[in-house]
Parts: C-alpha cells; sequence; structure tokens
C-alpha cells in the first residue's frame, strides 16, 4: 500500500493558546491546507473547477481523535487518503503526525476522518462529484 498524500507544516504562535499547545482547532485548519494541496497535486484547482462547472466541496461532517499536543515551533506532517467515495461524497482519513529528531518514526497527535460533500455554488445543493475530479482521484488517491 502506498504512503498517503503527505503536507509539512510548521506550528506558529498563531496556532497556539498561551501555553504554546496548539489549539484544538486548528487540526482542522492543517487538514484543510493538505486537502488542498493534495488535490492541488493531482491536477483539481478548486477556485479554477468552480468556476469552470459551478461546483464546489463542502465539509459535511467531522471526527477527531486527539492524542498528543503539538507545540509552539513543531514540525508537523498532515496527510490525506480517501477511503470512501461516493457519487457526491467523499471521505477522507487524515493525521497530524509530529516530525521527530533523527530518523525516528513521527508520533501521531491528531488523527480524523472528515467527510466532504460536492455541491452546486450557487444553490449549495448536492449534485455528483464531476468526471474529471473523480479520474484525478482514482489516478492519483494514494
Amino acid at each position: 500500500m502506498e504512503a498517503p498524500f503527505g503536507w509539512p507544516v510548521r506550528v506558529y504562535w498563531e496556532d497556539t493558546d498561551a501555553g504554546g499547545i496548539v489549539f484544538y482547532a486548528n487540526y482542522l485548519k492543517f487538514f484543510e491546507r493538505a486537502r488542498t494541496e493534495w488535490l492541488r497535486q493531482l491536477g483539481v484547482e478548486q477556485q479554477k473547477l468552480r468556476e469552470q462547472v459551478g461546483g464546489m466541496f463542502v465539509v459535511t461532517g467531522t471526527q477527531l481523535r486527539y492524542h498528543r499536543p503539538a507545540r509552539l515551533d513543531d514540525l508537523l506532517l498532515v496527510t490525506a487518503r480517501v477511503t470512501e467515495s461516493g457519487r457526491a461524497s467523499l471521505t477522507i482519513d487524515q493525521s497530524a503526525l509530529l516530525q521527530l529528531p533523527d530518523g525516528q518514526p513521527p508520533a501521531v497527535l491528531c488523527e480524523g476522518s472528515i467527510r466532504i460533500g460536492w455541491v452546486d455554488a450557487a444553490t449549495m445543493r448536492p449534485q455528483r462529484i464531476p468526471a474529471q475530479v473523480l479520474s484525478a482521484l482514482s489516478h492519483g488517491n494514494p
């Protein structure tokens, strides 16, 4: 099995609370950035797609599990992998991993399952995911 897509994220002050610990909701931001970069790598630019076909992805559900905190200046690797694909939605499993020194395996900080749906951008009603997006996903999904 191939490794999931990974996107590096550095933890900055803006990501933390007063104690220098990543605020729990910011993992959703990290996951969003990784999903966007993963789609971009597959040739799916969301703004272009919205302009061309009038649709967009929206988050319809999240489930997160927190294992350890990330801290100021930590280097994370945020992963994304499609685990379910339907006509109008995808489920993507994601993780935030702490990159450790000296070749140690990364430590899992947060794991999540994110469900995204395809909607008409004007009406926000569900639609089928465009064929070109499904094709890109099937050819590039780890």
